[in-house]
């Protein structure tokens, strides 16, 4: 006789299994730990087999019958239908790692040792923040171009237009990598060229002119607040440093070479190109760095701070400039271009200044990057650069005082 709801519910666990028919082959399972359990009773090629269809009550008798009626629709089909539940977990499982996120993240952790902590950092953060919510969990090979633009185009709403750009960039990078690594067909994100709003005139990285140099220094020389702030902009404009590699700079990284000059060397995991890269220490860097050892005390950090990192923090130079009045005028990040600009425009090798910049060729055949590659000239060309930053100066302060 069929089973009842109340049957199902009333099942005594006894010290051995019990099993309570159904019909064609259903039955309950009545475990000696009480749990209850629908299978399947049924036949495939000769043998018998079982096929396991939830637990009650989780699974209603209904619901049980109406998997046995799949299963019968299968087996009519010539399906066996416990080899098909298997299938359907394999392909389960691997399109859970052929999502959009499972595929970022993949590409992430194989890009990311070439990437400084803090450029890592921010690329997933906004890959989390901004296009996981809305194709993170779809499977990366069925996303259309229509989808990815929703999810763009959320984030140029914002007023974000240049990190929207950046998006999409690094989403056809994943595509890419996907169609590489068989997950994928195409890359959706070739279809959108022209669909976002552009950029304009670009003004996040805007740089100080040489011809305002003068004025610039003699402000910064001025400067009304904190004194690390001060002197850690100059050391950004004499070094032309990036921000993070300034701001966590070590005293055990400032040393004496065989030749007895001073020079800063930067390890590779905080440079941008992950590469170690050395400064030379100018006598005007030299006294930057000794008063900052005196305000440091007895930190090993140049610029310590109680912040969350435990140094001043890159708002704090952003707003620094700020104060001075260079909003919009100049960047951090700016002194960079115009150190190249001056240095290329007095005739400095390209090779000296593009070495100091630390910029590494990716493509060069000289993919062992040598540190200490035209150092003898690379200090030359610093030293001068510290003194055109006094004769500007100085150069100003003489104009004013006429």
């Amino acid at each position: 006789m069929p089973l009842t709801d109340l049957d199902c519910k009333n099942a005594k666990a006894r010290k051995s299994p019990v099993k309570l028919s159904d019909s064609g082959g259903l039955f309950l399972l009545v475990q000696p730990s009480g749990s209850r359990l629908w299978r399947l009773a049924y036949r495939w090629a000769g043998k018998q087999k079982s096929l396991a269809l939830g637990v009650y009550p989780a699974v209603s008798l209904k619901d049980a019958r109406a998997g046995r009626e799949r299963a019968k629709g299968q087996l009519s089909n010539g399906i066996d239908p416990g080899e098909q539940r298997k299938r359907d977990k394999r392909q389960a499982a691997i399109a859970a790692t052929n999502t959009f996120a499972a595929v970022a993240a993949e590409w992430f952790h194989a890009r990311k040792d070439g990437w400084t902590d803090g450029y890592s950092t921010r690329i997933w953060s906004r890959l989390e923040a901004d296009i996981m919510p809305a194709i993170g969990s779809k499977p990366i090979e069925k996303i259309e171009p229509p989808e990815l633009l929703d999810a763009i185009r959320t984030v140029e709403k914002r007023g974000a237009v240049v990190l929207a750009k950046r998006l999409l960039q690094v989403s056809g990078q994943i595509f890419r990598y996907a169609i590489a690594s068989g997950r994928a067909q195409r890359d959706p994100s070739q279809d959108l060229r022209g669909a976002l709003k552009s950029p304009g005139a670009a003004n996040h990285r805007s740089s100080i002119k040489a011809g305002e140099l003068g004025d610039f220094l003699r402000t910064l020389d001025a400067y009304p607040g904190q004194r690390t702030t001060q002197l850690a902009l100059k050391l950004v404009v004499h070094t032309f440093l990036r921000t993070n590699e300034v701001r966590f700079g070590r005293w055990a990284e400032i040393e004496r070479a065989s030749d007895g000059q001073l020079q800063w060397r930067i390890p590779a995991a905080r440079m941008k190109a992950r590469a170690e890269h050395i400064v030379p220490v100018t006598s005007q860097v030299a006294d930057i760095l000794d008063e900052l050892r005196s305000l440091a005390g007895k930190s090993e950090l140049l610029l310590p701070a109680p912040t969350n990192e435990g140094v001043i923090s890159q708002n704090t130079l952003i707003y620094g400039l700020y104060r001075m009045g260079y909003h919009s005028r100049a960047t951090v990040h700016g002194f960079r271009s115009t150190a190249s600009t001056i240095l290329n425009e007095n005739g400095f090798n390209r090779d000296w200044i593009e070495r100091q910049l630390a910029h590494v060729e990716r493509n060069d055949v000289r993919a062992a990057y040598n540190t200490a590659e035209w150092l003898a000239d690379r200090r030359k060309m610093m030293e001068w650069w510290s003194n055109y930053l006094d004769a500007a100066r100085a150069e100003k302060e003489a104009a004013v005082a006429t």
